[in-house]
């Protein structure tokens, strides 16, 4: 049987409250997730939040805020993964502003076309923040890719795969997700 398969299984007994098959859930992916949030946090020196604490601090999101956490698939762990992180670097950020002269916001004037490089722990995070979250409001499945993209940082093809849609369309998606941050960052 694959890991996939074995994945899908557990995730379906995990669902049904076995806490032990989450745990082998968590356990077998905690790679991937620990690689996702090196990639993510490389070249942020100077920090506290390294890539094993934004794992564990996700983890503890996964599970607590969730209370039994159930997840229908491998796609919708993944994207519920690159939310937990969003929110966990957004809460590094602002107590890491509020500790330092107060934090004020600044507005960024570029999201980045292609994700190659570290998410920032600063309050340009707070700002795209706020404005993942105005986009919520409009169309949910264009967040789900930034997270994806942006905070877990995933390729087009590798959110493709986890959405189950081409990436081709994902790569729209991120456009149009881009252009609505960035006139939302700009306004003020």
């Amino acid at each position: 049987m694959s890991e996939s398969a074995d994945i899908t299984l557990w995730l379906d007994s995990a669902r049904n409250g076995d806490r032990a098959a989450l745990d082998r859930v968590l356990t077998t992916l905690y790679h991937e997730l620990h690689g996702m949030a090196r990639r993510q946090l490389a070249g942020q020196y100077g920090y506290t939040l390294d890539a094993t604490a934004l794992v564990h601090e996700s983890y503890l999101k996964l599970l607590g805020t969730r209370g039994n956490a159930s997840f229908d698939d491998r796609a919708h762990f993944f994207a519920y993964a690159a939310s937990s992180m969003r929110s966990v670097v957004v809460d590094y950020a602002r107590n890491r502003l509020a500790r330092k002269r107060g934090g004020d916001l600044r507005r960024v004037a570029e999201i980045p076309e292609d994700v190659e490089g570290p998410v920032r722990l600063d309050e340009d995070t707070l700002a795209l923040n706020t404005a993942l979250d105005k986009l919520a409001e409009i169309d949910e499945r264009l967040v789900k890719v930034v997270e994806m993209r942006y905070f877990a940082g995933l390729s087009e093809l590798e959110i493709a795969e986890l959405m189950q849609r081409s990436e081709r369309s994902i790569r729209r998606d991120w456009q149009k997700a881009r252009m609505f941050l960035l006139a939302e960052l700009q306004d003020d």
